[in-house]
C-alpha cells in the first residue's frame, strides 16, 4: 500500500527509518499526470534501490512566462493509483509553499553553464535554471541514493547528471529509456492537448528522427541532415524550434566523425510542444 506524505518532517522520518535499517533509497520526481513511461522510471529506480519514493510537484519556475504551468493537467488520484501499482512505496506531495519558503522571487536557484545553454536552453530561457533548482531541493528533502529520470527529456538528463558530478551530490543518476505510442509518438503528458486530427500528424516526430538517423549513416553533411529534418516536420503542419545531430554530450560533431550520435528535435503542432530524441 503506498503511502502519501504532504509535511518534509514525516518524509525525513520515513527515509531516516529505511536508512537506518541499511535500505537504499530511490526517487523518481515528476511533475504528475502519469503516464507508462513514468512508472517505467519507479520499476528502474527499484531494481536499485529497497524502497522507492516519488513526487508529484508542478514546478512553477520551470515554466516560462506564455507556457502552460495553469493549464498543465493535474491527476492526483490516478497518479496514486498508478504508482502504487508501479511499486512505489512513498508519494511526497510537496506545496508550492514548502518548496519556496521564501517564496520564487527570492528562491536560491542553481544554473549549469553550458549544455543548460544549448537547444531547450536557447529557446525556453531559464527553463533548465528551474529544473535543477527544484530538483536539489527535492534531492535535499528525500535523500535519496539513486534517482531515475526519462530519456525522453535528453538534455533534461544531461543538465542533471552534469550538477550532480559538479556539486558532488550523492546520488546515482539513471536514465530510463523512452516509452511509446503503437505508432511511434513518445508518451508525454502534453500528448493529451492534441486534437484527434493532430494526434496521428505528432508521430512524424519519430519519423523524422529515424529520417535523421538514416542520413547520418548516408554520410550526409550534418547541416543538410538537420534542414531536411526540419523541412520534413514543416511540411507536416510543425512550427520547428530545432532539429540537431549532436554528440551524447550535445556538442557539435566535427563532419564526418564516427561514433555515437543523438538525433534531437523540439517543435510545435498548434499549441503543443513536442520533444523527442534517438540515439544511435
Amino acid at each position: 500500500m503506498i503511502e502519501t506524505i504532504v509535511q518534509l518532517d514525516a518524509l525525513r522520518a520515513r527515509v531516516s527509518g529505511w536508512k537506518r535499517e541499511g535500505l537504499r533509497v530511490g526517487f523518481v520526481p515528476t511533475m504528475g499526470n502519469l503516464h507508462a513511461g513514468h512508472y517505467s522510471l519507479v520499476m528502474l529506480a527499484r531494481r536499485s534501490a529497497d524502497r522507492v519514493v516519488s513526487s508529484v510537484f508542478v514546478n512553477p519556475t520551470q515554466f516560462g512566462p506564455n507556457e502552460d504551468y495553469t493549464r498543465y493537467p493535474r491527476t492526483p488520484e490516478a497518479d496514486t493509483s498508478g504508482l502504487e501499482g508501479a511499486g512505489c512505496d512513498v508519494l511526497w506531495l510537496p506545496t508550492v509553499e514548502s518548496m519556496y519558503p521564501f517564496g520564487i522571487e527570492l528562491a536560491a536557484r542553481i544554473n549549469v553553464p553550458g549544455v543548460s545553454s544549448v537547444l531547450e536552453g536557447a529557446h525556453r530561457p531559464g527553463h533548465f535554471d528551474g529544473v535543477c533548482t527544484v530538483v536539489t531541493r527535492l534531492f535535499n528533502q528525500v535523500q535519496p541514493d539513486v534517482a531515475a529520470f526519462g530519456k525522453k527529456d535528453y538534455q533534461q538528463l544531461a543538465v542533471i547528471r552534469q550538477m550532480v558530478q559538479d556539486l558532488a551530490m550523492p546520488v546515482a543518476i539513471v536514465g530510463g529509456s523512452i516509452v511509446r505510442e503503437s505508432d511511434g509518438l513518445a508518451m508525454s503528458s502534453r500528448n493529451q492537448y492534441l486534437s484527434p486530427q493532430q494526434r496521428p500528424v505528432a508521430a512524424q516526430t519519430r519519423r523524422t528522427l529515424l529520417a535523421m538517423r538514416t542520413a547520418v549513416a548516408e554520410g550526409l553533411p550534418r547541416c543538410q541532415v538537420e534542414s531536411e529534418a526540419a523541412q520534413l516536420l514543416a511540411a507536416a503542419g510543425f512550427k520547428v524550434d530545432y532539429a540537431a545531430v549532436r554528440r551524447p554530450d550535445l556538442s557539435e560533431p566535427a563532419e564526418g566523425e564516427a561514433g555515437p550520435k543523438v538525433a534531437l528535435v523540439a517543435a510545435s503542432l498548434g499549441t503543443t510542444r513536442l520533444i523527442d530524441n534517438l540515439e544511435f
